[in-house]
């Protein structure tokens, strides 16, 4: 979990073996955390401790569709890695008690998985969604582990039901803290912002931007991911001290 703004921040991420993993139809759980389904809302309840620095991260999310989303899209052709925009559009209601935060607004609810790890099969990807007034734009574009590129871009109506798009044109944004490149797509001519950058990675960003899409003046929520970086020697030295081991457990 990755919990950002300006009155407090927090950041959870704990392996867990199968033992440690509970799923039923309208529930499953992953160690102290689990989230259920109870017919109109998505209830997640999060139970965690953060690392290295070893403090609490408890609260309550609760994700209320406004509209679902039907479809799971394959990002390559032998269909090993699936995206599914679950709700694109929803009311979020934040609760957390450690850190006391609380907050309630516009949201999105996504999944991705697969049959190989995300490193297996792409170099990169950068995706965005922005709320429009009338539906959802999402923009999803990076390279395959073989070269070959891939790009979404759908807009999703109040129905769920989702619309191919022509990519707006490309933009190449500044690069990250950590040098991670950043590109998104906006309308032609217009030069997006980056207005604030939550999470700043070793070889992952996300960021609010200032944009324009489909003749609209937009906020967007936008990612970059290199693949790269991740399976580097150095990365992955670094990454128990952020995310325990299910072996150090």
């Amino acid at each position: 979990m990755s919990l950002n703004g300006p009155r407090g921040s927090a950041w959870a991420m704990t392996e867990r073996t199968a033992r440690d993993v509970d799923r039923a139809k309208h529930h499953f759980s992953v160690g102290p955390s689990a989230m259920r389904w109870d017919g109109e809302t998505l209830v997640i309840d999060i139970a965690e401790v953060s690392s290295p620095l070893p403090y609490k991260v408890r609260g309550t999310i609760r994700v209320r569709p406004e509209m679902i989303g039907s479809t799971a899209f394959s990002l390559d052709p032998e269909g090993r890695h699936r995206w599914h925009p679950v709700a694109p559009r929803a009311h979020v209601e934040v609760s957390m008690t450690d850190p006391g935060l609380r907050w309630s607004g516009a949201g999105y609810f996504d999944s991705n998985f697969g049959d190989e790890a995300l490193e297996d099969g792409f170099n990169d990807w950068h995706w965005s969604r922005a709320h429009l007034r009338n539906d959802v734009a999402v923009l999803y574009e990076g390279k395959r582990r073989d070269g070959t590129p891939f790009d979404l871009a759908l807009r999703l109506d109040r129905m769920g039901n989702w619309h191919d798009i022509e990519q707006p044109a490309p933009v190449r944004l500044p690069r990250s803290a950590w040098m991670i490149e950043r590109l998104t797509r906006a309308d032609r001519g217009f030069i997006p912002r980056v207005a604030k950058t939550w999470v700043d990675a070793p070889f992952y960003a996300r960021s609010k931007l200032s944009t324009r899409l489909f003749g609209e003046n937009v906020e967007a929520v936008h990612e970059s991911l290199s693949l790269n970086r991740f399976r580097s020697t150095i990365v992955q030295g670094m990454l128990p001290f952020r995310m325990p081991r299910a072996i150090w457990r």
